[in-house]
């Protein structure tokens, strides 16, 4: 225990909602693809266009995850070669909004954010510099 009673461990990585959150939308590809789905259904080749740097491979994984946390629904249509749809479900819809406020939050603090990596990458290149030069 603490000292003001609290438990010494009182954020459990299992039982935390955070990260359950974290886990179901934290990958590079989810949020696009949540994005990519907000206004309707869309084959996988349409989607796979439309973002940017996902190669099929990750993007492949990245539906399968999604579809396991019962976020996107994936429909196989008898053609030759198949084609396959994707469409967010219920579930997956409710996170448009959430999503949404990242990017307005994204958005209003992008320049604040990479003025402060440089400003901490400078620093520890210096820090680096001396540590090298009094070894």
């Amino acid at each position: 225990m603490t000292k003001d009673g609290r438990p010494e461990k009182d954020i459990s990585v299992t039982l935390c909602s955070y990260s359950l959150a974290l886990d179901v939308i934290a990958n590079k590809w989810k949020p696009l693809v949540i994005y990519a789905l907000e206004n309707g259904s869309q084959r996988y080749g349409e989607m796979k266009r439309r973002i940017e740097g996902v190669s099929q491979k990750m993007l492949t994984e990245t539906l399968k995850g999604m579809e396991r946390d019962g976020l996107v629904e994936r429909k196989v249509y008898p053609a030759v070669p198949p084609a396959v749809e994707y469409t967010l479900t219920p579930l997956g819809r409710t996170l448009i909004v959430p999503l949404q406020a990242l990017h307005v939050w994204a958005r209003a603090h992008h320049e604040e954010v990479l003025s402060s990596r440089e400003r901490f990458d400078a620093q520890a290149r210096r820090t680096d510099g001396e540590e090298r030069a009094e070894a």
